[in-house]
């Protein structure tokens, strides 16, 4: 026989109410080990020495404020700065930079080679960044240093050493900003020189003293709508490009096909 079941069963005791459960996020390294890329580092760094080299070199042959105020220095200033962070992120496996930011560095740089090879290199005023007449020596190392070695490398850099795919056609607008800025402050410089002084223009296309303010945004509305389509390229080519730093996930475990 069974023992009767009661009909009143006493109250069980309150559970105590503990803390809300907190969502948490698992980190990327917690399922994917990271890799260290000491040869990538290893390279960025050179990338970065190459580049302070040729920035570092117009200084000491120029004006320092002359210098700086051009385009190719500052995009090469920034360059060597991305390119240093990323060499350490590299080193130690961590997650690259933004796309947005090395992105915009590489652009920039590209900008600065191909306006002087192609608008500049030829000219009949020969172009120096420190003020001589016809650079040579030393000062024709800098100008290639910063408009032919350095945009090269990065491209190597983007092409052989970072992961496609990473670049957003939406941010190819927002990487416009700069060289629109870069246009109002050497306009806005050339009105704090005295007319006639040499170097008021920084660039022969942009000197509305020779050729009016009509030409000259003219060229710069020519040339921001080119940088635009550059860009939208470079965003096209990086969706279309192989991956060149493909790795194998370890994971500890491998699969083995079907038995039977």
């Amino acid at each position: 026989m069974t023992a009767p079941i009661p009909r009143d069963l006493p109250d069980l005791p309150a559970i105590p109410r503990t803390h809300a459960l907190l969502l948490s996020s698992v980190p990327a390294s917690a399922v994917v080990t990271p890799v260290r890329r000491p040869l990538a580092a290893a390279l960025r760094l050179l990338l970065t020495g190459t580049a302070a080299a040729g920035v570092t070199l117009a200084f000491l042959l120029g004006n320092p404020l002359r210098v700086l105020s051009h385009f190719a220095i500052q995009s090469n200033i920034l360059l060597a700065l991305v390119t240093l962070l990323s060499a350490r992120r590299a080193w130690t496996a961590r997650r690259p930079l933004p796309a947005a930011l090395t992105g915009a560095a590489l652009l920039y740089v590209m900008i600065t080679g191909l306006v002087y090879h192609l608008l500049l290199a030829d000219a009949t005023v020969p172009f120096s960044l420190t003020g001589t007449t016809a650079p040579t020596g030393w000062h024709l190392v800098a100008v290639h240093l910063l408009h032919t070695v350095t945009p090269l490398a990065a491209v190597l850099d983007w092409l052989l050493l970072t992961a496609p795919g990473r670049l957003r056609l939406r941010r190819a607008a927002t990487w416009m900003l700069y060289p629109t800025l870069y246009l109002a402050f050497c306009l806005a410089r050339a009105q704090l020189i005295t007319p006639g002084t040499p170097g008021r223009y920084l660039y022969p296309f942009l000197d509305a003293e020779a050729h009016g303010y009509r030409h000259a945004l003219a060229n710069a509305l020519l040339l921001g709508l080119s940088f635009y389509a550059l860009a939208v390229l470079l965003v096209a080519l990086d969706h279309a490009r192989p991956n060149p730093i493909s790795h194998r996930a370890k994971t500890g475990f491998r699969l083995r096909p079907p038995v039977g």
